[in-house]
């Protein structure tokens, strides 16, 4: 079968990017074509794709990476090129770049390699349309020389309306049936927030396709009430991603230090290696420092800093935006260090906040509560500053970090003297990495013992929690969204005693709550301990495979809406 996917952003990283990449390797394994599009600008360094493709020169042409592929590893015009010397029943994926100009409109801010990144919100009419234009004339000419048997389009804003425009009318082969992933980030960042400009783009590219797959009843829920559209709910599926239970899964003490080792040893080389190199995407750090920036040297420093034998590690893995509400989990930690001195926070991600994250930290490190509580009250006008330039402070974005500041406002007497001793080991019992790749997350969480997603804002679905149950690492999770869907799975597979740990309410009393699910497993017998890592691992496998998901993206796209779960 040939199959057709927009995705329109990168092939590592988090999210969205890990989706398609991990998607697109299970449809090849599965025996189809796979046609990708995207803007990763070296996706051959992804082990599952085949040939490459681009419009740079003016006109597609197509790269072969190996024998199996047409072209025999030479720079090919398209006629040449995958989809028409086609081995039939042959398994294999093509990687397209399209030429969409110096801009690149995204949902939260970022930086990406040979490119501008903007926020959607951010783009004028005039630039969204440019940028959905020059897609669809991509997506067509592909179409045309490929004709895919189904499609899927990624995101709700542009991806669908991507494919509803450029499959429509096709005047060789008739209709391409298609199906939408939706992701939280288009739906909660750019469409919710912005429905004059994106609601009816969203409803065009919704309106044909068979199937709309989201990741939790809570995004149904969401994407639903958004879009006002009364036969919506009959299409909509449950298409959670999947996880690589080969390659995330538990290990013993020995093996996981061992990675941990082996991950920070390439680091090092690799930064010694690209000291001004680009990576996956992502731009390499500069000299006066970039909160987005990847630095390969650094990283390992940070890695250098962890003892498995020692340390207890519990780890954060998301991009350091407020909403993520890391916050929380720096407030919480002088509680856990109180009681647990030997444990160590992991915090593993990029973003715009990270120097406010890093001030919150100084701050309760040096004692400073009142400092602490200025950034708390500044809250998202301190991000967009940050991100942006102190030049731009809209009041819309100025809310507080409303729980953060109930916690600090709610220390007291003794129990401030307490939490402000054990404040003062942070510098050294916290640990910043700045970005990694998915896949070396696999050499780190097996030598955690818990994963902590602390996010006060919607998400779809809790990704990076499986992935850490798929490794026998207790993910703590917020008690909302998807994320309290993948918390009650797991719930139900691991003791009593254990499932309320899962998760935590976000209010007032979060930090707190977050601190007592972290000693709780921390201090747990170690009989419990693997009783609940089995339980853990045993639901994963179960239930999120990316062979199930490629299979269910597939019916999908058909419109074979009954081998599909509801939400």
């Amino acid at each position: 079968m040939r199959i057709l996917i927009f995705h329109g952003y990168l092939l590592d990283g988090t999210g969205s990017n890990v989706y398609n990449a991990r998607l697109a390797a299970a449809l090849a394994q599965l025996g189809n074509e796979v046609h990708l599009l995207c803007q990763d600008r070296h996706p051959e360094r992804q082990p599952f794709v085949d040939a490459v493709g681009d419009w740079d020169s003016g006109g597609l042409r197509i790269r072969a990476l190996s024998a199996s592929a047409p072209g025999d590893g030479a720079d090919t015009p398209a006629s040449a090129g995958s989809g028409s010397g086609a081995r039939e029943g042959a398994g294999r994926c093509t990687v397209y770049r399209p030429d969409i100009g110096g801009l690149l409109p995204v949902y939260v801010a970022d930086r990406y390699e040979g490119i501008e990144a903007r926020t959607f919100a951010e783009c004028s009419d005039a630039e969204v349309a440019a940028y959905v234009d020059a897609n669809v004339a991509a997506v067509r000419e592909l179409a045309g020389r490929v004709s895919p048997d189904v499609a899927l389009a990624n995101h709700l804003v542009m991806g669908p309306v991507i494919l509803a425009r450029a499959l429509a009318e096709r005047p060789i082969g008739g209709e391409v049936p298609y199906a939408v992933k939706v992701h939280g980030s288009a739906l909660e960042y750019t469409v919710k927030p912005h429905p004059e400009r994106f609601l009816d783009l969203a409803r065009e590219g919704v309106a044909g396709a068979r199937a709309v797959l989201v990741g939790s009843r809570h995004t149904a829920v969401s994407l639903w009430a958004a879009l006002g559209d009364r036969g919506l709910p009959e299409r909509t599926r449950l298409g959670p991603p999947g996880v690589d239970v080969d390659r995330f899964a538990p290990r013993d003490r020995a093996h996981a230090r061992a990675g941990l080792s082996a991950l920070g040893t390439r680091l090092r080389a690799g930064g010694a290696a690209r000291p001004a190199a680009e990576h996956g995407g992502a731009v390499e750090a500069s000299a006066g420092g970039d909160a987005f920036a990847r630095d390969d040297s650094s990283a390992a420093r940070a890695l250098a800093r962890l003892d498995p034998e020692r340390d207890r590690l519990v780890v954060f893995v998301g991009k350091l935006i407020v909403s993520k509400g890391c916050d929380l989990l720096l407030a919480a930690w002088p509680l856990v260090l109180e009681r647990v001195p030997a444990a160590r926070l992991v915090v593993v991600g990029f973003g715009a906040y990270r120097p406010g994250l890093e001030r919150l930290l100084a701050a309760l490190s040096a004692g400073d509560l009142a400092g602490a509580r200025e950034i708390a009250l500044a809250g998202r006008a301190l991000e967009a500053q940050l991100s942006t330039g102190p030049a731009s402070s809209p009041s819309s974005e100025s809310q507080p970090l409303r729980h953060l500041l109930a916690f600090l406002d709610g220390l007291q007497g003794a129990d401030s003297a307490g939490y402000l001793r054990a404040a003062r080991a942070l510098p050294e019992r916290v640990v910043f990495t700045g970005r990694l790749d998915h896949g070396e997350l696999a050499d780190l969480l097996p030598a955690c013992e818990a994963l902590i997603v602390p996010s006060t804002f919607p998400e779809a679905f809790g990704m990076v929690a499986a992935e850490a149950a798929a490794c026998g690492v207790l993910p703590i999770s917020a008690a909302h969204s998807g994320l309290a869907e993948v918390s009650g799975a797991l719930a139900r597979a691991v003791p009593g005693e254990v499932a309320p740990w899962l998760s935590f309410p976000v209010d007032d009393s979060s930090v707190g709550a977050l601190a007592e699910r972290i000693l709780a497993w921390l201090r747990v017998a170690e009989e419990l301990r693997e009783q609940t890592r089995a339980g853990l691992v045993r639901t994963v496998r179960e239930r999120w495979s990316w062979e199930g998901v490629a299979r269910g993206v597939i019916a999908a796209a058909r419109g074979e809406l009954d081998a599909l779960a509801e939400p």
